[in-house]
Formats: C-alpha cells, structure tokens, sequence
C-alpha cells in the first residue's frame, strides 16, 4: 500500500511540474501580445457561440482579447508598484494554495481507492445506540397516512372504510386502486419532515398544525371538490432522539467519514514513518 501511495504522489508531483511549465510556441502565430505574453488562436476557442454571425463573432472575440490585455497589463502594474513585502505575502499565499489544493487532491483519490465502504445493519445499530443522544430532530417528524380525492368518487364510503382500517389488506387494496386518487401515502410507518407534510397537505400551516397533526387520530378534511382523509400514526417534535430509520443514511455516512478520517491519519503516519526511515526527513536538534 505504502509503495503505491509514494508512487502516485511521485506522478502527482510530475504532473504539477509539467502543469506550471509553459510550452514555448512560435510568436508569428500569436494574435496578440501584452510585454512578454501572449495569446494564441487555441486561447480563443469555444468563446464564440455556434452560429453567431460574423460581425457578432468580431465584437466578441475583439473583447475577450481586451479583457486579456487589461488584465496582464493591470498584472504588470501590480509587480511593479506593491511593495515588496505585500508581494511576498501574496506568494505566500499562492505557494499555500497550491499546496494544499495538491494536497487534498492526493488524499481524496488515496482515500477513494482504499476507504471500505461496506457497512453492516450491526455496525450502525451500534454507531446509533452508543451516540443517538447526539442526533437530535431539527423540526417537528410525523408519521401518516392520507388520500387526496374527490368529494363525489362513487366508491366514496368504501374507500373510507378500509383506509380508516388500515390493515395491511385494506392499504394493499386501496393501492391498487390509487390512480383514482389525486394524491396519497400509505406508509404511515415511514418519517417525513413537517415541511413535506405541509406540502402534500395544504390546508395545514403553522398556526393550525395542533389541530391536524396530533398522534393517533384520524379525520376526513373538505377542500371545496376534494376530500382529505388522513391518519396520523405518530409525531416526534423538536429537539427529540431522532428515529433510527430517519436517520440511518446520516449515520451510514458518519461512518465512512471516521474510516477516511482513520485512513488519512495512517497515510500521513506511513508516509513520514518511510521518509525517516530512507533519511529523507529529519529533525536538527
């Protein structure tokens, strides 16, 4: 592993090189020239629109070309009127940047070939019960159920009746009926954000949300030709232990941020540890 972290950083750093490295072209065949730079016709390429007119197509490249100019001109004049002192920050900084944007580059692709991204139903259960203290809700979890339909569907009071069972039988029927229905959910046992239920249910809002979500009851709502019928398993409010099933994706993803977090901490301790021991880094004393 440790071999092929130090040859891939080798490669990264060839690359690095050849990237800052300009290729030197004939000057004959550049289209224009600010001092020492200059611009090319491959520097033109895909800024024209296709099928734009030839007299639009000028005005266009004729600016690009003067927005270049300006700024290697306001370049030139930044080196030669910052003091020295601002300039070597400004390097500084440059230098930083390359650095780290090299760096996390490279780790980003090490930790892509090696992190393991199988999780089992064990391993969250426990990430769950040993931190679920810390997952608390945001906003208000509901759980329910509901059909959007019309106030005069012939089958009206059948419909009524099993969805007010809600035995497995009865949804599964109603299910294979549902593209009578305007709009439904029949998995009460899954969480949704409020937010999604004040979506799917308009007539509730903020003010009046005691009103229709409360756990346990049920009730049919008129909204001028359509019915509501809903039933509402549970509710979690704010600032309460967050639900396994809401958020296990979280958790999936918790974990395999601490196995990257585990394995860049290796890489860095591997690395150096090889360096030391082929005296390619040491501390004076």
């Amino acid at each position: 592993m440790l071999k092929r972290v130090i040859l891939l950083f080798t490669a990264l750093n060839l690359a690095s090189c050849n990237y800052f490295k300009e290729e030197e072209k004939p000057h004959e065949d550049a289209v224009a020239r600010v001092n020492d730079n200059y611009l090319y016709p491959e520097d033109l390429k895909g800024i024209v629109p296709e099928g734009t007119s030839k007299q639009d197509s000028a005005a266009i490249i004729k600016s690009f070309i003067d927005r270049w100019a300006s700024k290697k001109l306001l370049y030139s004049a930044a080196e030669l009127n910052l003091s020295e002192e601002k300039q070597n920050e400004y390097n500084e900084l440059i230098r930083q940047y390359k650095t780290d944007l090299f760096t996390k580059a490279y780790i980003e692709e090490l930790v892509k070939r090696s992190v393991d991204t199988a999780i089992t139903e064990e391993e969250v259960a426990k990430y769950y019960q040993d931190f679920k203290s810390n997952f608390k809700t945001t906003g208000t979890l509901v759980r329910l159920r509901y059909i959007k339909l019309d106030s005069d569907h012939p089958k009206f009071k059948k419909i009524k009746d099993k969805f007010v069972k809600g035995d497995k039988k009865d949804l599964k029927s109603l299910n294979d009926i549902a593209i009578q229905f305007k709009s439904y959910a029949f998995n009460d046992t899954t969480w949704v954000d409020m937010n999604q239920v004040y979506t799917k249910l308009p007539f509730i809002t903020p003010d009046n949300r005691d009103k229709y979500i409360s756990e346990g009851i049920s009730y049919q709502y008129p909204d001028s030709t359509d019915v509501y019928l809903v039933k509402v398993n549970s509710v979690l409010n704010k600032n309460e232990i967050s639900p396994y099933e809401y958020i296990k994706p979280t958790l999936e993803q918790l974990i395999i941020n601490n196995r990257k977090l585990e394995l860049i901490k290796k890489f860095e301790k591997d690395i150096t540890d090889d360096a030391i021991k082929n005296n390619k880094y040491e501390i004076y004393k």
